[in-house]
């Protein structure tokens, strides 16, 4: 009995959860790339590929994960998370590895600090203020083009710190990720260009207010995506994002704001180039909403991005996309869903839905991508 009295207080001061979701559709998409040239006796028209698969995480991503809490008494407490992707589609790469998220935290009346591998900062915002959740082929654009960037969804080896949760609404968080790099000094003893103290690195942070209907979120982040110490460059990608979102009860809205800017960073030491190039930036926008119908959701977003290059010859880049989709909730685990969406490229852009690459070079110039998912979703 004294065993058993033990083992009652033991189970009530911790606990471990095994939760996921099993998420498959077959989807579709359709990319084409036209001759734009003039006269029409020159002109060949158009090349379209396409392709349909079974495939996973349509409209929330499939996962397999374990997570647990300690109660250590004065209001303090241990836990972890540990969550890995499933391609339920085939089966065979399911949980390989703890991909999306493996961390290990110590929180209190101070907040939480959190270690391992965790969202970034601004990847919270994209899907937060995403009524498509960055799911599927009706993801915002504004997070296709900042992945194409290097934005990082997930970073490895990061420490983070949260606000307590009892702020009157205000949330935040600060994160910083080590890059577990060599570094040599003096910095030509570097043996390999692979051995260097930059890329991998990541600092961002995430600040919100959420009250009654109302949530508002502003991110920065900032990556080191690409290093060559023997050319002497450094590539970084800084994200900055405004996101809010507003639930009338009939409908909800969504908006976000955001800049990317990919840069390079010559070292004087190794190159006659400027201390410094803007390489790329990039702004886009969104616009979305959902609505509950009986037991659907219907969603809907725009979003546009354009890209402002340093070629003073060429017209910037841009696109944008409209995403429309229906959710039917069989139970408050299963749901059925359908999406359809669309992508504009104009001046060269190259944004798809997903799928196969646009048939580029030569004449042909990338124009419309067009995707859809039809799924079904179990979450346990």
């Amino acid at each position: 009995m004294a065993a058993l009295a033990v083992a009652g207080v033991a189970s009530a001061q911790s606990s471990v959860t095994l939760f996921g979701v099993v998420d498959v559709s077959i989807s579709g998409y359709s990319n084409t790339s036209r001759d734009l040239r003039n006269p029409p006796a020159l002109n060949r028209g158009s090349v379209n590929v396409s392709r349909r698969e079974l495939t996973n995480s349509g409209y929330n991503s499939s996962r397999l994960g374990f997570r647990g809490t300690e109660d250590l008494g004065g209001g303090l407490a241990a836990s972890f998370w540990l969550e890995a992707p499933v391609a339920n589609d085939d089966g065979e790469s399911s949980v390989v590895t703890f991909a999306r998220r493996s961390t290990v935290s110590l929180s209190g009346g101070f907040g939480e600090v959190r270690l391992g591998r965790d969202l970034t900062p601004t990847f919270h915002n994209n899907s937060t203020f995403d009524p498509f959740g960055t799911n599927g082929v009706g993801t915002n654009l504004i997070q296709t083009a900042a992945s194409s960037f290097g934005q990082p969804t997930r970073s490895s080896n990061s420490v983070s710190y949260f606000l307590p949760a009892n702020l009157g609404g205000f949330y935040g968080q600060l994160m910083y990720a080590f890059n577990e790099k060599t570094k040599y000094s003096p910095g030509l003893a570097t043996i390999l260009a692979t051995d260097n103290s930059r890329a991998g690195r990541y600092v961002g942070g995430r600040f919100g207010y959420a009250n009654g209907p109302l949530d508002v979120a502003l991110a920065y982040g900032s990556s080191t995506v690409d290093d060559d110490y023997f050319a002497g460059t450094t590539d970084k990608v800084n994200i900055f994002n405004l996101g809010a979102s507003y639930d009338f009860g009939p409908v909800k809205l969504f908006s976000e704001l955001s800049q990317a800017k990919r840069k390079t960073d010559f070292d004087s030491a190794f190159s006659s180039q400027s201390a410094t190039v803007a390489s790329t930036k990039l702004n886009g926008w969104l616009l979305g909403v959902t609505a509950p119908v009986g037991a659907g959701l219907i969603r809907a977003s725009y979003s546009a991005v354009k890209y402002k290059t340093d070629n003073p010859f060429l017209d910037d880049p841009k696109a944008n996309k409209l995403a429309l989709g229906y959710v039917h909730n069989l139970s408050k685990r299963t749901a059925l869903y359908a999406t359809i969406a669309r992508v504009s490229n104009k001046n060269e852009a190259a944004l798809t839905v997903g799928g196969p690459k646009f048939v580029t070079g030569g004449v042909f110039t990338p124009r419309t991508s067009t995707g859809y998912d039809f799924g079904i979703r179990h979450a346990f």
